[in-house]
């Protein structure tokens, strides 16, 4: 495991465990369905043993920020690239619904 400083007090931190955190909310009408459906995030957590802080950090071997973005797009009219899930261009509000 790496070794990490407290942001706080220096103090090195103590490694604590490695946990699944669940992701997504409670839903009134559908329960923990979406919760459930949500996934979860595989987190690192230290502690410093002086300040009593908590700190989480991503696993080294999440993989790279790569593996998260979404696909790109191409706009028709101004060449512009960005995420495809914006229902119109950044630059120059080409609507792709329409």
């Amino acid at each position: 495991m790496p070794k990490y400083d407290c942001l706080r007090c220096g103090c090195e931190m103590v490694y604590l465990d490695t946990a699944h955190f669940q992701l997504g909310q409670h839903s009134f009408v559908f329960g923990d369905l979406p919760n459930l459906l949500a996934g979860s995030m595989k987190l690192v957590i230290y502690r410093c043993p002086k300040c009593f802080k908590v700190e989480f950090f991503s696993p080294e071997d999440a993989g790279s920020v790569t593996d998260t973005e979404l696909p790109q797009v191409t706009c028709p009219v101004c060449g512009t690239v960005h995420d495809f899930d914006y229902p119109k261009c950044p630059r120059c509000d080409h609507d792709y619904y329409k």
